[in-house]
C-alpha cells in the first residue's frame, strides 16, 4: 500500500497529494473493512498501518487549517 518514500492512496495516488475530505473518506471505508472481521491478521495489519497513515496526514492537514483560521481571524482583532 505505501509506495517508495511515502504513503499512497487506494487509487495509486500519493497521499499528500489528496484533499483532507479525500483523505477522511478514505480512512472511513478503511476502518469500515477493519469493522467487517471477514479479514485475514495480515490483511488487517497492513490495513491498520494504511489507516494510521491517513489519520496522521488528515490530522495534520486539519491542525494547519485551524492554524491558518487563527492567523486569519488574529489579524482581523488587530
Amino acid at each position: 500500500m505505501a509506495g517508495a518514500g511515502g504513503s499512497a492512496g487506494s487509487d495509486g495516488s500519493p497521499v499528500a497529494a489528496r484533499r483532507f475530505e479525500d483523505l477522511l473518506a478514505e480512512l472511513e471505508a478503511v476502518t469500515d473493512r477493519l469493522a467487517t472481521g471477514e479479514i485475514g491478521i495480515e490483511e488487517a495489519a497492513d490495513l491498520y498501518e494504511h489507516a494510521s497513515r491517513l489519520h496522521r496526514e488528515a490530522t495534520e492537514r486539519l491542525d494547519a487549517v485551524r492554524a491558518r483560521v487563527e492567523r486569519l481571524r488574529d489579524g482581523d482583532q488587530a
